[in-house]
């Protein structure tokens, strides 16, 4: 293990721990969250949903397999900072390139290491998430506290431009081209468009920043948005748009993020969690058939909307798919209209990356929407015209 100096951890509240350095030099801010997940801290670290937080890792051994070329979900590690317990002194796994110490250094991101990481988790617990701060360069706690509490919360946090791809970029179907999606970027995952190709469609992804006129040049059969980070409440362009979607009766998916959003969409409200939920373990029930899937997920905001009920809405009739096992926050929400599916979300990844795949049966679930509505619509050749708009009723005035 090379030299490493000491490093100082201080949360908003005025705790420290002391432990050493791990990755970078310097300093790094960011909201403090866990995670349960017991390995996946590559794909963990390079999903863009950690954008400017600091993740704690529960597993007291990491960096084990190292760092390899093939598992990143995006072009860079994301995440603020990472705090670990037991950092591995050396990988083992044939298809390791690096140590993750290196690669953490290699990136710039500033760790800690050293620290009693179950006592950190059980505080954050029962605090909640909160703004941290992690110095190799500052030995003074209060000097630190103060740069700390001058990091903005994620509580209103517009992160996705942040994240968003600049451009569109096309990933073709896999085999024979069956459907066209225009998927909206929040800060998605790789693994996706993959998932997607793999069953025949064409994505296009789309910045964040998109106009429902650039949705509609693509001629999608479908709409598709992404997990992310930040406020679900401050991503008001993506919200006015999906509205703009529903009402034109464009079958929509979405995870993560994409969940928060379509509730909001839907009329629902968004809430914080108090610690979020983060890991590979996540038990989420299916209400209408009463089947559990363990689930990956990573977020800190959730839909209020009620469960059980079935809610009128402009684009049709909502209600909550699925529920948390752990603590019955909404995991899911669909859309119907005339008793069909038209719409539906789900607040964890399916897209299994880093695992588990008891969910990858959510892309199928898609596929059959957008071939029902297709064959309702009629087949559309590349060069038709856009579907017609406003296939639904006005909202009220």
């Amino acid at each position: 293990m090379p030299q490493t100096r000491p490093a100082l951890l201080a949360l908003e509240d005025g705790r420290f721990f002391h432990g050493r350095s791990f990755g970078a030099d310097g300093e790094t801010f960011g909201e403090l969250v866990f995670t349960t997940g017991m390995s996946g801290y590559q794909e963990l670290l390079t999903d863009p949903s950690y954008h400017r937080q600091v993740v704690l890792a529960t597993a007291p051994h990491v960096g084990n397999t190292g760092w390899n070329d093939e598992d990143d979900e995006s072009s860079r590690i994301w995440a603020a900072g990472l705090v670990v317990r037991d950092p591995s002194p050396r990988p083992s796994n044939w298809r390791s390139r690096r140590s993750l110490d290196a690669e953490l250094a290699r990136q710039g991101i500033v760790s800690i290491a050293e620290i009693d990481t179950r006592a950190l988790t059980r505080h954050i617990r029962e605090a909640g998430a909160m703004r941290v701060g992690i110095s190799t360069t500052e030995t003074r706690p209060e000097a630190l506290l103060q740069r700390v509490l001058q990091h903005p919360p994620m509580a209103g946090a517009d992160l996705v431009s942040e994240v968003t791809t600049k451009e569109a970029v096309i990933t073709p179907a896999q085999g024979q081209k069956r459907f066209t999606v225009v998927a909206l970027d929040l800060g998605i995952k790789s693994m996706t468009p993959i998932r997607l190709a793999e069953r025949g469609i064409e994505t296009h992804l789309l910045p964040a920043t998109s106009t429902f006129e650039d949705v509609l040049a693509v001629n999608p059969d479908g709409v598709f948005y992404s997990n992310g980070p930040g406020d679900p409440s401050a991503s008001d362009g993506p919200i006015a748009l999906l509205s703009q979607v529903l009402d034109a009766g464009i079958p929509y998916f979405g995870i993560c993020f994409g969940n928060q959003l379509f509730g909001r969409a839907l009329g629902f409200d968004t809430y914080k969690l108090k610690f979020g939920h983060r890991g590979l373990n996540q038990p989420v029930k299916e209400l209408a058939t009463g089947k559990v899937e363990i689930t990956a997920q990573n977020h800190g905001f959730a839909v209020d909307a009620p469960i059980g009920e079935d809610v009128e809405t402009p684009y049709g009739t909502a209600n909550v798919s699925h529920v948390c096992l752990n603590d019955d926050v909404v995991e899911g929400l669909e859309l119907r209209r005339d008793g069909e599916l038209v719409g539906f979300s789900v607040q964890y990844h399916p897209e299994a990356a880093a695992g588990p795949h008891d969910s990858t049966h959510l892309f199928d679930r898609f596929i059959s929407m957008l071939a029902t509505e297709v064959g309702r619509m009629g087949v559309r050749e590349s060069g038709d015209p856009p579907r017609p708009c406003n296939l639904l009723p006005k909202k009220d005035a």
